[in-house]
């Protein structure tokens, strides 16, 4: 029923536990949370806010300072300036948005969340924000565009570091002997409690389990009565441990399965001043980001968002045909060479189409630049390492990836986007959706002509299930943690990282 020091207490009790007056009180002390808990807690938090606070304005001053340097005579002799004017205003935006999200408690601390797309997601909202508000109010001129610009690139590092040193501090203060972690109860069936401890480490979450109420399975040959009041019996007794020890959250881990057993766990300790919670099995270690939503007046467990949102998209998409445009003005000098080379080095087309699964697995042709031998043969293969069937000119544009460059066509069509999952044959999506778990969540996306796998050398033959795997797995990863600054990563790594070109043939 109880954690190990808690049953040392209780046994001890008869001849150990002296009845002075002292002894009891470091009895209890040793059972119940300590007064100062709340106040650490809150101090950790606002210290927090306060780094955030002083780094914003910090970096606003040290921008302020080097322009005066550099520009004589730019520094207002009443010691104000515009760079702290704007800083005070991001400032405000950026702990506002912050409180309203809880980042500052000690628990977002302790996860090890996505900070640095969601800082650097803020960080950009924030300015967004002050440039309306000046172009509203016709005061953009009033202030430096040199000291705004250094300002604007210098504090994101500077926030990232900053929140990178107060999570190391609160997750050094926060030991599995701290009085200011949660302390919590569990309540459910033995086989459940035991795959709660096999699957979670509760020092490792930061969370001290300082109680544990298991209840008896039925026997099967009892009659309704009969287990509703055994199960009467365990509540009662669980309730009454739980009054004891005080603990802050009271985590029930009865399967789901069993309705009639949680409404009447949910029953019994509502009666409790404690936190209550559900965990509904193996689901919410599949989705770390498992929240209640409302659609409408209907509520549900929201597991998964759309792969992007509205807003996301239209971003994206307005890069895409910002940057795919350009690209094929630029590049027109390009392609009129490589087809003339194309032509010149084998009898053919100059480029090669496809059919592919796109977005929601939708098929269209995908457009190349023909780097193999036009053969009559209608069986796909997939092209290897010293492939007869590749040109001459063909073998430099594949390990170039200029070969890739009429998609651009693609995206402009609406077809693909400049980084997504790479679409694969249609013989290739077929065979592996079968075998590969997730595959299919690849076309939650537009396909795209390069890849997080791809710049991390994943890409060329994928001689087994391994290789896809691998594949797969980085293609989740890029749809679950999409950003605009993964894509602008992505392409540039596309472009100068080695690692781009492995496998090229």
């Amino acid at each position: 029923m109880f954690q190990e020091p808690v049953q040392k207490v209780f046994a001890a009790a008869p001849q150990a536990v002296p009845l002075n007056k002292l002894a009891r009180r470091d009895v209890w002390a040793a059972l119940l949370p300590q007064r100062r808990r709340a106040a650490f807690r809150l101090g950790l938090s606002v210290s927090m806010a306060v780094a955030d606070l002083l780094a914003i304005l910090s970096t606003a001053y040290a921008v302020d300072i080097a322009y005066s340097l550099g520009v004589p005579g730019s520094f207002p002799p009443d010691g104000t300036s515009g760079g702290l004017q704007i800083a005070g205003l991001v400032a405000v935006l950026v702990l506002l948005t912050r409180l309203a999200r809880e980042e500052y408690s000690i628990e977002t601390a302790l996860s090890y969340g996505p900070y640095l797309r969601r800082t650097a997601t803020l960080w950009v909202s924030a300015w967004a924000v002050v440039l309306i508000l000046g172009f509203a109010t016709k005061t953009t001129n009033d202030f430096s565009r040199l000291v705004s610009l250094g300002f604007f690139l210098a504090g994101l590092p500077v926030m990232l570091g900053v929140r990178a040193g107060m999570t190391a501090l609160v997750r050094g203060a926060i030991r599995p002997g701290s009085a200011s972690i949660n302390r919590i109860h569990l309540v459910g069936f033995e086989e459940d409690i035991t795959r709660f401890y096999a699957h979670n480490d509760p020092e490792a979450l930061g969370l001290r389990v300082i109680g544990t109420s298991y209840l008896r399975r039925a026997d099967e040959k009892a009659d309704a009565f009969g287990r509703a009041t055994q199960m009467a019996e365990d509540l009662d007794l669980a309730v009454s441990v739980v009054r004891f020890l005080r603990p802050d959250d009271v985590f029930i881990l009865v399967p789901w399965t069993e309705a009639s057993d949680i409404e009447r766990c949910i029953d019994a300790f509502l009666r409790v001043p404690a936190a209550l919670h559900l965990r509904p099995g193996s689901v919410m270690d599949r989705f770390p980001d498992i929240k209640v939503g409302r659609i409408g007046r209907l509520s549900g467990l929201s597991i998964g968002r759309r792969p992007l949102q509205a807003g996301e998209i239209l971003l994206k998409r307005a890069v895409d045909l910002t940057l795919a445009a350009t690209a094929l003005v630029m590049l027109a000098p390009l392609f009129a060479a490589v087809a003339v080379l194309i032509k010149l080095d084998s009898p053919g087309p100059v480029f090669f189409r496809q059919r592919r699964y796109g977005f929601n697995q939708q098929a269209f042709g995908v457009y190349k630049f023909r780097s193999m031998k036009t053969e009559g043969d209608t069986v796909f293969r997939q092209a290897s390492r010293n492939d007869s069937r590749i040109t001459r000119i063909g073998a430099v544009l594949r390990r170039s990836n200029i070969d890739e460059l009429p998609q651009l066509i693609n995206v402009l069509r609406g077809e693909m986007s400049l980084v997504g999952p790479r679409p694969h044959a249609l013989a290739h999506d077929r065979s592996f959706e079968r075998r590969i778990a997730h595959y299919a969540r690849r076309h939650n996306v537009m396909p795209g002509i390069t890849g997080w796998a791809q710049v991390n050398g994943l890409r060329g033959e994928t001689l087994t299930d391994l290789d896809m795997e691998r594949r797969v797995a980085h293609d989740l990863y890029y749809i679950d943690n999409w950003s605009i600054w993964l894509d602008l990563r992505i392409m540039v790594q596309t472009v100068i990282s080695p690692r781009a070109y492995n496998n090229a043939f």
